[in-house]
């Protein structure tokens, strides 16, 4: 019996290509299709890309994107405890003002001093009140102040508020001697400012330098006084406030009077601005235009 051999048929291994190098269907390192030729796969790809262009948005596309009128943004909200920071911080301000805003207006703190101004436009009877406050307090002079009256406050107008409250500080039994006029310029604005440049004036001319002074004035005018008084004076000067209302006029909430709660408002103003922009206005401006 004749036995024949077998071919020893071995399968042989085959590598794949290393990275970068294709194989004979045009494929790189990795596995290969044995389905798809090196032209298929290209063709596909090509066919892929047009497609993908085909879905891509133009220029004039991304031009009406920059015109549209709503866009998606992310919002931040606040919390419970930062939504009651923000309303406490925005209410507490308006609120502490409506209750106490006139008495913080109203300043009075005395100064001991020796020279006692009085704002003429004050009124007859607040002219009265600074002749008490002279004797009750041992001032040596009384500087009348004002520039030219008008009705408010006072019967008639025309004349000088200094005059005027220097003839009644004589009827109030004030000697002549310890009486010293300064009147104001005339103007329409800036008028306390102007009366107290023109206090400043007179003492200089009447060879008084006081270390301190009081300036008595109407009630919610009264800070406002001392911060304007205080930067025209010399810096060696204290100044004090006195501040003066008629007996009646605490008698009803200033917001029940129509005449409070515009002074309220006006002094506010005032105040905010004298605080805030003074335009430059001191003692050293003073000096450099003397009378």
């Amino acid at each position: 019996m004749q036995v024949h051999a077998q071919p020893d048929v071995r399968r042989e291994r085959i590598d794949p290509p290393p990275p970068g190098k294709s194989d004979f269907n045009g494929q790189t390192g990795g596995r290969s299709d044995p389905g798809l030729s090196g032209k298929s796969v290209r063709e596909s790809v090509t066919g892929t890309e047009k497609s993908l262009k085909a879905y891509m948005p133009t220029d004039g596309f991304f031009w009406r994107r920059r015109l549209r009128l709503v866009q998606r943004r992310t919002l931040w909200c606040p919390t419970w405890l930062g939504a009651f920071c923000v309303a406490l911080f925005s209410i507490a301000p308006p609120v502490w003002w409506f209750c106490c805003g006139e008495s913080f207006l109203s300043l009075s703190e005395r100064r001991p001093a020796e020279v006692l101004v009085v704002e003429g436009w004050i009124g007859r009877d607040g002219v009265r009140a600074a002749a008490r406050e002279f004797v009750e307090h041992g001032y040596r002079y009384v500087v009348a102040a004002g520039g030219v009256t008008t009705a408010e406050r006072w019967e008639g107008g025309g004349w000088s508020y200094a005059e005027g409250a220097e003839h009644e500080l004589i009827r109030s039994g004030v000697p002549a001697d310890r009486i010293i006029v300064a009147t104001a310029r005339s103007t329409e604005r800036q008028r306390t400012f102007e009366s107290a440049v023109a206090v400043r004036r007179t003492l200089q001319a009447e060879g008084i330098h006081p270390k301190a002074l009081n300036v008595f004035t109407w009630g919610p005018h009264a800070r406002r006084s001392r911060l304007v008084f205080a930067k025209v004076e010399s810096p060696d000067t204290n100044v004090g406030v006195v501040s003066w209302v008629p007996s009646t006029y605490d008698a009803v909430p200033w917001w029940q009077s129509s005449d409070r709660a515009k002074e309220l408002l006006t002094e506010t103003a005032g105040y905010l601005y004298e605080a805030l922009l003074d335009s430059g206005r001191g003692s050293a401006g003073i000096l450099k235009n003397p009378l």
